[in-house]
């Protein structure tokens, strides 16, 4: 227990500097202001909002079109599950304002391991996932620019949408707030009038029965649940970044719930216009349910291409996001010793080494998919995701659920405890729902790699206590060295 709470106010204090330094680390003042910038209510709730809203949306209605309208009723209770979840990351980045989001909660509540963990599985989430969205999103530039009959162009292609948003995030914190917020306009106007306009042409006679299957209502719930349980992942995204946010105990938590609540509106009422233009039949045999919608709504069949454009903001604005998260973890956790030093070299705002060893690492798995891969490897890494990335969710949740009930003054507001209680026991169990959507397989390999991350914390750790030590001797050594000097001292 002492451990253990030594880690805790040892990440108290690590931190502190965090929700006060400027976004930058160059050493040069002029630079530092020119291309460091704190993000804003705005940028923050694009971030989230931008996160969340990836190229999933553009298959969704389609994916759960065979359950029924039912399947409305499973996103309308997971929408409530990752409101519960953004309320929770909210009152934690209240109390913990640092970059790092849930590794800072995971180590203060629990100490440097449970952190680790979470600052592991989010990495690995971060950096497969953008090798999955590059590699989804060549899918729809292909729409546009044939480039899949050929291997090499193909691989270019991948390669530049993961480099363009790496890029940004190196010249600073100003231009990626820039780009995440241009982008989230771009994709959530266009979505938007796609969801809204298609009220306009709703058909009931389209939308099919209300339970399809032969299944029970519980069960149609269930399944369409289990492929939308991933939807909002992202919901962290401002808290991960806390730390470049203007006023973070105030907007980390403003951010995250408008950020959700913008997704939930875009997801909920977008998936109830293509129900409602597009024949149910033909929608359950959709590859492309937003591009018929457009095509039912106003004729022609120019709405594949639109789609393909607007899946392409959406997609470079997820990968401009999430680049910067894959780098803000290792770099809370590299400043307590738990990741390598490297990870904390800051430039403009930004991470910077952080943000080049994910884009390569996402770039090599991209060039062995589309190569030498073996059958399935990248398919079982994205798979793996699907469980990294509700590690980070129940450790801090767990964490909110200790502070409530261990009863530590400086971190629970007396007067909201009940309320805290529940939300903070809603997001856990919605975080246990998602553990258990990941299916038998995810949880397997994804626990594999979890323990593959135990030996580098061994290492890490076993490094940090060597350091603490020397430290301890130096000061010994040079408290001996006054005391020769002036004897008087030890009296």
């Amino acid at each position: 227990m002492s451990t253990a709470l030594s880690d805790r106010s040892t990440v108290d204090s690590s931190h502190t500097s965090d929700t006060s330094e400027t976004s930058g680390t160059s050493g040069v003042t002029g630079e530092r202001n020119k291309h460091a910038r704190r993000f804003g209510l705005p940028i923050a709730t694009a971030l989230v909002m931008g996160n969340i809203i990836g190229g999933g949306i553009f298959l969704l209605p389609a994916s759960v079109a065979p359950y029924g309208t039912i399947s409305l009723v499973a996103f309308g209770v997971l929408t409530l599950g990752a409101l519960a979840l953004a309320l929770v990351f909210g009152r934690l980045a209240h109390r913990h304002p640092q970059t790092g989001g849930p590794y800072v909660y995971a180590r203060a509540a629990f100490g440097d391991f449970a952190g680790f963990l979470a600052a592991w599985s989010y990495w690995i989430t971060a950096w497969v996932s953008n090798a999955a969205l590059a590699v989804a999103a060549v899918g729809y530039l292909d729409v546009l620019i044939p480039v899949h009959e050929s291997t090499a162009a193909t691989i270019a292609a991948a390669l530049t949408l993961q480099w363009l948003p790496a890029l940004a995030n190196l010249a600073g914190t100003r231009y990626v707030g820039a780009v995440q917020l241009v982008a989230t306009v771009l994709k959530f106007v266009p979505l938007l009038l796609v969801a809204v306009g298609g009220l306009f042409f709703f058909d009931s006679a389209n939308l099919g029965p209300f339970q399809a299957g032969d299944g029970g209502a519980l069960g149609a719930v269930s399944a369409s649940a289990a492929i939308l349980l991933f939807s909002y992942l992202g919901v962290e995204s401002a808290a991960v970044s806390a730390g470049e946010v203007r006023d973070p105990r105030r907007n980390v938590g403003r951010a995250t719930v408008l950020g959700t609540l913008g997704a939930a509106t875009i997801y909920l009422l977008g998936t109830v216009a293509v129900f409602g233009t597009v024949a149910h039949d033909r929608l359950v045999d959709s590859s492309a349910p937003f591009s018929d919608a457009v095509n039912a709504m106003f004729g022609g069949s120019w709405g594949g291409t639109a789609i393909a454009c607007m899946a392409l903001v959406s997609m470079l604005g997820a990968l401009n996001g999430w680049t910067l998260l894959s780098a803000q973890t290792p770099y809370a956790a590299a400043r307590d010793g738990l990741f390598p030093k490297v990870f904390a070299r800051k430039r403009r705002g930004v991470p910077t080494v952080g943000v080049t060893v994910t884009v390569v690492l996402a770039s090599l798995l991209t060039v062995y998919n589309y190569t030498v891969g073996t059958e399935g490897v990248f398919e079982i890494l994205v798979l793996v995701t699907t469980f990294t990335a509700t590690v980070p969710y129940l450790l801090s949740t767990a964490a909110q659920i200790y502070f409530l009930l261990s009863g530590h003054s400086e971190r629970v507001d007396r007067g909201r405890l009940v309320r805290d209680g529940v939300l903070a026991a809603a997001a856990f169990g919605f975080s246990m729902w998602l553990v258990a959507g990941s299916g038998y397989a995810a949880v397997y390999q994804g626990v594999l790699f979890l323990f593959a991350g135990v030996l580098v914390y061994a290492w890490m750790s076993a490094r940090k206590v060597r350091r603490e030590a020397s430290g301890e001797a130096d000061d010994e050594a040079a408290d001996g060295a006054s005391e020769r000097v002036n004897p008087g001292l030890r009296a």
